[in-house]
């Protein structure tokens, strides 16, 4: 009975102590375990428990919603009659809710969340992703640049002061043994073989803090039952109520070593909110780029579409020139072969066309052109390039300023810097010996069943197995637990522990190389410096050029549509011939296909000044926050009541 009391006793202290340690572990309702309270991570729910779930959670699986593949409802708003009808901020918008570059690096700072978690309990945070390797068919995303990537991996390992586990625990055992031993002398057990039963259980909670501070509570029983003849108490239980305390005072002192990788978690999360900042940036510059080229393509199909219908037009004149005997037959035949390389040119202008249609189409649907409605739909772009009349001018060190200040690979790589920096500190403070404080408090106690005396003790009351047990001991569990609390037979102790290395070559080593790796980045982010600064004055003139080459295209488009014009009236006179006329019309197709391209070009080098700067998203009046939750509050333009351009041909 005694051993079934001190088992059920160590049980209910267990029951006790999990929902207490259960709540120290987990966060208060509805803060974030990061600290920062970001409303934009979607939080995983934990399976439901019954009526046990607040104790049972910690231990349980958390639900982390699937994947949904269905596209805002933009887009099927857009779409008219078979036609999808976009403008700019409307193909942003697409792009911001539907594409999966964006979907996929949703999750990075929902795995930053989980990695906060880790380190809070004691764990090791994992480096951030700071880009996406854009899968078949991408046109956004990209992987890290080098320089990144070797602050990545520099950081990938953990060095320094080991981190205990910040996660209180309940610790527990219990054991059951039965021993039969031989007696060499039956004087001290009264028998020959010593057959004992011995139950043995133990349940304690201990906790680690940043501080170096551990503690530990507990409470152990031995319940034994034998035939020994000689024992007073039979059975008897032995319990141990201890509270034990250390104490690091060199190693592992202080919550600068033992909360860095908290410290490294939240600025990963920060890395994980900058990377998706640039995720957003890299596909809205990649989306406008595609919008701008389709754009180009439709007007390269009217440039092919006039010069066929002017080349229709001369032969149509050549034929009645022909019938009536005022021209050769060979002029028909040389019209005949420009309205067939026309006709081709207008083929492969639509193919082009259809091919980037199917590009921008699979960027702004997260199931691609599986939809037949959406495969089979002509895009629409309502907006066309224009050109100002006059460039605002930006300086260019304001512009290298602006750019130094918001792009966000730089700021990665200056956090990254700052987690390097905590690093260290805990690979400094392993350099230290070990020094300990120690201090153990321990309260006993002993109860137990008499044994009756034996007969002889009648004759002869004065033996040494006549005396009678102390009543003080004899009881049941209860009597244990009351010396237990009233502290009948304490133990202390204080003490310190000390280890020196000689030598210490390993923290030696671990020092040095994590102030190399240092200066490495520190390197690393100049050189990324340096790579803005040339990525801005490349943009600028970039800029420039596109400017200079619309300019001389709009002027040598009007020159030549003059000299198409001069030469048709010289052909009219007899001055000229129909294969002059068919040169300079080729040359004023050249000249508007050049002006088409130079628009293009121009909307390009626009899209990567404000990459280049950082000012893509003030530009474009992109809210990260929408960005982040896939939903953009902008409503999207009104269809105009205007017939579609005719579809090319499929």
């Amino acid at each position: 009975m005694l051993r079934k009391k001190s088992s059920i006793v160590s049980l209910c202290v267990l029951a006790a102590l999990a929902p207490a340690v259960s709540r120290a572990a987990d966060p208060p309702a509805g803060s974030s375990s990061s600290g920062h309270g970001n409303a934009l991570t979607p939080p995983t729910v934990p399976e439901s428990g019954g009526m046990f779930s607040r104790f049972t959670a910690p231990y349980r699986s958390k639900y982390v919603p699937p994947v949904s593949l269905a596209n805002s409802t933009r887009l099927e708003s857009l779409m008219r009659d078979g036609s999808l009808y976009l403008t700019l901020q409307d193909t942003i918008a697409l792009a911001l809710e539907n594409n999966l570059d964006l979907e996929i690096q949703r999750y990075t700072p929902e795995v930053a969340d989980t990695n906060i978690l880790r380190a809070e309990a004691g764990g090791f945070a994992a480096p951030p992703s700071v880009g996406v390797t854009p899968g078949p068919g991408s046109v956004t995303g990209g992987p890290p640049s080098a320089g990144l990537q070797g602050l990545l991996l520099a950081g990938s390992t953990q060095t320094g002061t080991l981190i205990p586990s910040l996660d209180p625990a309940i610790v527990g055992t219990a054991s059951w043994a039965h021993q039969t031993t031989p007696q060499s002398s039956g004087f001290i057990t009264g028998t020959t073989a010593l057959i004992q039963r011995q139950d043995l259980s133990s349940i304690g909670v201990q906790k680690y803090w940043t501080t170096g501070t551990q503690l530990s509570l507990g409470l152990s029983n031995t319940s034994n039952t034998n035939n020994n003849s000689r024992a007073q108490f039979n059975p008897a239980t032995v319990s141990s109520l201890s509270v034990n305390f250390s104490q690091h005072l060199l190693q592992g002192f202080g919550r600068g070593v033992n909360n860095r990788q908290i410290r490294i978690a939240k600025n990963n999360r920060e890395v994980s909110d900058l990377t998706f900042k640039a995720q957003v940036i890299a596909t809205v510059s990649a989306i406008k780029n595609l919008y701008w080229d389709l754009v180009s393509y439709q007007e390269n199909i009217k440039v092919q579409q006039d010069a066929l219908a002017a080349s229709q037009h001369l032969y149509d004149d050549n034929k009645k020139q022909v019938e009536v005997g005022t021209l050769a037959p060979i002029e028909v035949t040389r019209a005949e072969a420009e309205i067939a390389a026309g006709q081709q040119a207008v083929t492969v202008a639509q193919t082009q066309l259809l091919q980037q249609e199917t590009i921008l189409k699979n960027a702004l649907s997260k199931n691609g052109v599986v939809s037949p409605a959406l495969a089979n739909a002509h895009i629409v772009p309502l907006d066309r390039i224009t050109v100002p009349g006059v460039e605002a001018i930006t300086p260019i060190q304001d512009a290298m300023a602006m750019a130094l200040s918001a792009r966000p690979e730089l700021s990665q790589f200056r956090i990254l810097i700052q987690n390097q920096e905590i690093a260290i500190k805990g690979t400094k403070n392993e350099l230290l010996p070990t020094l300990d404080a120690v201090a153990s408090l321990a309260n006993n106690g002993l109860a137990g069943t008499p044994v009756p005396l034996p007969a002889l003790c009648e004759s002869n009351p004065t033996s040494a197995t006549c005396i009678p047990p102390n009543a003080f001991f004899v009881g049941g569990y209860g009597s244990v637990l009351s010396q237990l609390f009233a502290r009948n037979f304490p133990n202390y102790s204080a003490g310190f522990s000390l280890n020196i290395p000689i030598r210490n070559r390993a923290a030696q080593a671990d020092l040095i190389n994590s102030q190399l790796t240092l200066r490495q980045q520190q390197l690393s982010v100049q050189r990324m410096e340096n790579q803005v600064r040339v990525e801005v004055q490349n943009a600028i003139i970039g800029l420039q050029q596109a400017r200079a080459q619309y300019q001389s295209a709009v002027k040598q488009r009007t020159l030549q549509e003059q000299t198409v014009d001069a030469e048709q009236k010289k052909l009219a006179l007899g001055a000229s011939t129909s294969y002059n006329v068919i040169l300079t019309q080729r040359d004023l197709v050249t000249a508007e296909s050049n002006l088409v391209t130079a628009e293009g070009a121009y909307a390009k080098a626009r899209v990567e000044m404000d990459r280049a700067t950082g000012q893509t998203l003030n530009n474009n009046d992109i809210s990260l926050e929408e960005a982040f939750r896939g939903v953009v509050s902008r409503p999207p333009h009104a269809i105009p009541d205007v017939p579609a351009a005719a579809a090319p041909a499929r």
